[in-house]
């Protein structure tokens, strides 16, 4: 995977600080494989309750990810129990690293 411990760290500190202590996050996609370089960050955020507002949800956290990546491209993806889900969380849950 090619994320340092440190920005790891980061990830989980901005995902708890935003989205709360009882979320899980993946990293999917690219990201993922060390044999090719560049690419965005494609973060699964799984949360047990229900989210009020999805996309403001996700895009403060990708906001405030990206900002500690230095401007990396960060894509969030939630899964939680009242929102639809998709062929693409299937592949995030199944090809997706738990950080």
């Amino acid at each position: 995977m090619r994320l340092t411990n440190e920005q790891t760290q980061s990830v989980r500190s901005i995902v708890a600080d935003v989205a709360g202590y009882d979320a899980q996050v993946r990293v999917f996609g690219s990201r993922l494989r060390d044999d090719v370089a560049g690419g965005d960050l494609d973060l699964l955020v799984e949360l047990p309750t229900p989210v009020e507002h999805p996309a403001g949800l996700s895009a403060r956290l990708a906001a405030r990810i990206s900002r500690s990546l230095h401007g990396r491209n960060v894509d969030v993806l939630l899964l939680a129990p009242n929102l639809r889900r998709l062929p693409i969380h299937d592949i995030a849950l199944q090809e997706g690293r738990l950080i």
